[in-house]
Formats: structure tokens, C-alpha cells, sequence
């Protein structure tokens, strides 16, 4: 440690007069609620030192460029971000943020534009990775945070005590409307809960929306009509431009659904966080559903420049979704181990979450209210909070986990997740059974029966044929499993 302060002492000699103005390694109390709280991983490029680069990302980051400029006042000095904190060890440094920098309307993508907008690409870095971030009780207070949350849907669908079970249709692009259709139909026909359009999905030629949409109303009222069960489906309404975006909303709404039947996926980071905000806005009495097609980019571990899954999730949650995509924590295909995914998973679900840095408490009332003590105690219990007394802190938001999973790895994934409060979505781990989706989705609810039950599925597979269907076909094709899911990560990845 003296030897760490001395090597520090070192560093703030280096800095001009400019990078001094964006550090202050005696900022007093941090989390006084004036600042954003920020940890970066940073690895500075060029002829710069960590601190001189970690003072010219605080600059670029909040009011400063390159150089000192002469139109300076008193109270934009005030407006400075400020690196506080360092770990040389691990490249670490903590910056803090005066939140009265953004938009004060709630704007996530004004936040976003700030903290990893231009610095990600100044040359004074080769690497620099937002790996948590901590908001301030009165900054939440500007922020929607999720209106319908998983908790709604529970209601709508009376499933509780197990996740929601439900699938991608497969293949992904493709199939006409009638098709499409008609496997949302065999999923729901034979037990599951909620379908989601595939990310791509739009208005294609050999698909167009509305008669998508159309038949998806038929198939699910069939549905319901048979099992006696309600039913979810989740439809991309990501678009070019904002008018076709409200015009598949209201398409939707049109249609005959059922108040909480129906959700709205959007491809949140290529659509956009405005989109986002937008529907969270105009349609809180509906899931919205944010897929994070793109992600990878900025949150593979390997990636020097960008955000962690975290960030991303936590910034959902503030934006308002009900649910975001948060990985398969390693047991499915896709990228992401459980520190990374499920951290990121607890961090939007509790109402005090610890991060890979911050310990969040998601209240806009003091931490030392008596009834911020009872909200988390409660939340920990599992019960409902924040439905009649919301203006005390903002909603949990909806784990939804894709990727590789079939009904073999349910339970698996349960015990890495540590809960039943999030949403599967498999695919092929459905389509891909040998007689088809609707005995696919029948092994799949016979999986998490076992699971309720405490048996293994082996066990009750025993008297489940499905289920010992299921479990035959994918321990006998493991290897190619395998095999396709690294194809499918080398694609992701070039």
C-alpha cells in the first residue's frame, strides 16, 4: 500500500495544470448524492501515465477537451468530472460525475453520450471498460425506471414458484405468417408460457407484420382456448423511424389482445435508447422487452474498449424496461460466466444489489429511512415490492435468459441463477425435439416439474416420455451441440 501512495504521489506531480483540474484524489464522501459513480479499467496509450490519461477521459467525459480553454466560467469548473480513486494493480481508476451534467428529462442516452460516448475513442487510451457505475438516490429521482415489471406478468399468467417458461421462434427468419404462427401455437398447445419474435424480425416480404401479428392473435386465442391458460407474445417493434415504431405498437393494440398478453421487444442498442425510453413512456401498462442485439461489442470480457453487462443492464432498469437479455452465465452458448451474467442479473432485480464495485440501493428515499430497511428485507423475502408505493424507489427489472439452453440445463441454470424470477427463452433447445415444438415444450415443462418437485430429471423422466425424449436426444448429440455453439460464437465474434 505505501509503496501504491507513493507510486500515486508520482502520478499527480506528472499532471499539467489542464488534467489537475479533472482530479481530486481527497474528494470528501463520494456517495453524498451530488455524483455519478464510475470504475473503469483503463490502460492508458501513447506517452501518457494511467492518471494523466484517467484526468484527460474525466475531461473529455464531462466539460473538458485537450487543452484548457480560455471560456472557462466558476460554475462550469464546478461541472468537472473527477478521478478520486486508483488501483494501479489492476488499472483501475473511479471517476465521479456531477449528475446535474445531463439532461435533467431522465435521458439515459444523454448520460451514455457522456461517460462512454468520445472517450472510447480518444488515442490516449488502448484500453478503457466501464465496469460498474453507482446513481445517487436524488439522481433516480429524474429517472421512470419499469413500469410493468415480471411480477405483472406473473399475475396476468397466475405461474409463480418457477420461471417463465418460454422459446424463440425457430428457425429465426423465414417461415411465412401462417407458419410462424403455427409454431407459437404447438409452443403454447403444449404448455409454455411466452413467445418472442427473434430479434430480425420485421416486416418481411415473405412475412409481412400485420398478418404476423394477425394470426399470432388466432393461435394464441386457440391456445388458451384449449389449455385453459393464459399466453405472452413478445413482438419486435423496433423500426426505421419513430412513426412505424408507434404504428406496430398500435397495430398491436388493435388487434384484439388482451391487456397483458402481449409485449414489446425492442433492439435496444440498435434501435437506440431513445426508442427505448419512448415506449417505456407511451406504453407503461406493457412488458417492454429490451434485446440487446449488438452487446458484444462493448461487453465480451476480451474487449478492452466498452462497458460490462452490468452497465448495460443497469442502464436498462434506469431507462425503464421490464426485461433485458442477461446470458446463459456459462451454461448455455453463449459468452459469459457467472460472475459476469449473474451479477449483472441480481444487479437489476433486488432493491439493494451488489455490483462488481458498488453496492446499489435503488431508492430515491434516504438510505437510513426505516422503510428503505423494511424494502429490502421484504425484497430479499421475495415478496412484492414497490406496487402501491412506488414513489420510494424504482422497480426491479425482468432477467431474460436465451442462448444454447434446452430442458436438460434448466436446473443447472436455476442453481448458477440462485432464483426462479427470470424468463427462459429457448429455441432449438424446443424446436430441435425429435417429435417436434409441442412435445418439445411439454419436456420442457416437465423439466421444470421435476425441478419443483425436487426429483431429478432422470428420475422423472422415468414416466415422462417427453421429457426422457428430450433428455436421450441431447445427451446423444452433446458433441455436435457443442460443436455448433462454437461455430456460432466464432461467428458472433467476427
Amino acid at each position: 500500500m505505501k509503496k501504491e501512495n507513493s507510486r500515486i504521489k508520482e502520478l499527480v506531480k506528472s499532471l499539467n495544470p489542464h488534467q489537475e483540474a479533472y482530479v481530486n484524489l481527497n474528494l470528501k464522501n463520494p456517495r453524498n448524492g451530488e455524483y455519478l459513480l464510475a470504475v473503469f479499467r483503463l490502460v492508458p496509450g501513447g506517452k501518457l501515465n494511467i492518471l494523466q490519461a484517467a484526468a484527460e477521459v474525466a475531461a473529455e467525459s464531462s466539460t473538458g477537451t485537450n487543452f484548457k480553454v480560455n471560456t472557462e466560467t466558476s460554475f462550469s469548473r464546478e461541472m468537472n468530472a473527477l478521478v478520486y480513486q486508483m488501483d494501479l494493480e489492476r488499472n483501475l481508476v473511479w471517476i465521479a460525475y456531477p449528475w446535474r451534467l445531463f439532461d435533467r428529462k431522465g435521458n439515459v442516452q444523454n448520460i451514455l453520450t457522456f461517460i462512454v460516448g468520445n472517450i472510447l475513442g480518444i488515442k490516449e487510451v488502448s484500453a478503457l471498460k466501464l465496469l460498474d457505475v453507482w446513481f445517487p438516490s436524488a439522481m433516480l429521482e429524474q429517472y421512470d425506471g419499469p413500469s410493468y415489471t415480471l411480477d405483472d406478468m406473473r399475475k396476468y399468467l397466475n405461474v409463480y414458484g418457477r420461471p417463465i417458461l418460454g422459446t424463440i421462434i425457430k428457425p429465426k427468419m423465414g417461415l411465412t405468417a401462417s407458419e410462424y404462427a403455427e409454431v407459437c401455437y404447438d409452443f403454447w398447445a403444449g404448455g409454455g408460457d411466452f413467445v418472442k419474435n427473434d430479434e430480425p424480425q420485421a416486416d418481411q416480404d415473405f412475412c409481412p407484420y400485420d398478418k404476423m401479428v394477425q394470426y399470432v392473435k388466432k393461435a394464441m386465442d386457440k391456445a388458451v382456448r384449449e389449455t385453459r391458460k393464459k399466453k405472452v407474445h413478445s413482438f419486435n417493434v423496433s423500426a426505421a423511424d419513430f412513426d412505424e415504431m408507434i404504428r406496430r405498437c398500435e397495430l398491436i393494440r388493435n388487434a384484439g389482445f388482451e391487456k397483458g398478453s402481449y409485449a414489446f421487444l425492442i433492439d435496444g442498442i440498435t434501435a437506440g435508447w431513445t426508442a427505448v425510453q419512448t415506449l417505456r413512456r407511451r406504453y407503461p401498462d406493457v412488458f417492454i422487452h429490451f434485446h440487446r442485439a449488438g452487446h458484444g461489442g462493448y461487453t465480451r470480457p476480451e474487449n478492452p474498449i466498452g462497458f460490462s453487462v452490468l452497465v448495460l443492464s443497469k442502464f436498462a432498469r434506469l431507462a425503464g424496461v421490464s426485461g433485458i437479455h442477461t446470458g446463459t452465465a456459462g451454461v448455455g452458448k453463449m459468452k459469459g460466466s457467472p460472475e459476469e451474467d449473474i451479477v449483472a442479473a441480481h444487479g437489476i432485480q433486488y432493491f439493494k444489489s451488489k455490483g462488481h464495485f458498488f453496492e446499489q440501493e435503488w431508492t430515491k428515499i434516504p438510505e437510513e429511512d426505516k422503510d428503505l430497511i423494511k424494502l429490502v428485507h421484504e425484497d430479499l423475502a421475495h415478496h412484492i415490492i414497490l406496487e402501491d408505493d412506488s414513489w420510494r424507489g424504482i422497480k426491479k427489472c425482468c432477467p431474460i435468459i436465451s442462448g444454447g439452453l434446452n430442458p436438460t440445463k434448466l436446473k443447472p441454470f436455476i442453481e448458477v441463477m440462485g432464483n426462479v424470477d427470470f424468463i427462459t427463452t429457448m429455441g432449438a433447445g424446443v424446436h430441435a425435439h425429435p417429435k417436434g415444438t409441442r412435445v418439445g415444450a411439454t419436456a420442457l415443462v416437465q423439466a421444470c416439474e421435476a425441478y419443483q418437485k425436487g426429483i431429478s430429471i432422470e428420475e422423472y423422466a422415468k414416466t415422462h416420455k417427453e421429457l426422457k425424449e428430450s433428455i436421450d436426444f441431447f445427451t446423444k448429440n452433446k458433441p455436435a451441440i457443442i460443436e455448433v455453439e462454437k461455430i456460432a460464437e466464432s461467428v458472433e465474434r467476427n
